[in-house]
């Protein structure tokens, strides 16, 4: 059964967890529940103590059914983009399933309260979401008058993949004194470098997920955008919506400092 938050029940709480999200792995780890989590996938590198110890069920893109199955866990969370469709589909026949989908801050901080709700941490939650609140609330403060400089960001190559205006990315970027400038897209496109300089392109972000971009693919790049400033950036502050995004704040303004684009 999947679970929405209309329809939760206020007296049921979960205890025997699997989480096929990373970010979320890091978000229970985080609100405390160590014992209720039962497994996760290879992926859920944070805490490094969980990657370690906790039982892996797979990628988040080829989750292993039988083993889920004989866990028995009475909450599986999942995530939209992250899991496919009829892997989720599959376990819900037998289990609970909160599907999260979270394309903004304001998403982020429901989904914070509604796995609170579900795991019994809803005051550890709404502190959570609180102090995520004031720190994205004092930046706003910071850049409201500042102009945002033309951005492009990388998550993949070969093809070369952006991110859309309809993403999580996209609203962290506007955070970070970015404008995207496929922002009219949606999700994810395929993109040709060459197509930059047309769109006045000033900054070329190359992320280290999901593609692991590196200091060699900067001088690879270069070439093809001659007048565009490249940098590396750290995915997990853009792209995880859990408790990664209490660090995200400090991360955006050391970025913006350290590379010479912030007052």
């Amino acid at each position: 059964m999947f679970i929405e938050p209309q329809n939760l029940s206020s007296s049921k709480v979960y205890s025997h967890i699997i989480s096929l999200v990373p970010s979320l792995t890091e978000l229970l780890y985080y609100l405390g529940l160590e014992e209720e989590v039962l497994a996760i996938t290879k992926f859920c590198v944070h805490p490094q103590k969980w990657h370690q110890t906790k039982t892996r069920i797979g990628g988040t893109k080829n989750v292993n059914i039988d083993l889920i199955k004989r866990l028995e866990p009475d909450l599986i969370i999942a995530n939209k983009e992250e899991n496919v469709r009829e892997q989720v589909e599959l376990l819900s026949k037998d289990f609970d399933i909160f599907v999260s989908d979270v394309n903004n801050l304001t998403d982020a901080i429901n989904m914070i309260s509604f796995i609170g709700a579900l795991t019994g941490k809803g005051a550890s939650a709404l502190h959570l979401r609180n102090k995520i609140q004031a720190k994205f609330k004092r930046l706003a403060d910071e850049t409201a008058l500042k102009s945002k400089i033309k951005t492009a960001y990388l998550i993949w190559r070969n093809p070369y993949m952006t991110i859309g205006g309809d993403t999580f990315i996209n609203d962290m970027m506007a955070y970070c004194e970015m404008e995207n400038i496929y922002a009219d897209s949606s999700r994810y496109p395929q993109i040709d470098l060459k197509e930059l300089p047309a769109k006045k392109c000033e900054l070329l972000i190359l992320s280290s997920e999901p593609y692991p971009f590196k200091e060699k693919h900067i001088n690879e790049i270069q070439s093809s955008v001659p007048g565009t400033k490249i940098l590396l950036a750290d995915g997990e502050m853009f792209s995880w919506y859990g408790s990664r995004l209490l660090k995200a704040v400090e991360y955006f303004e050391s970025f913006q400092k350290k590379n010479g684009f912030a007052e």
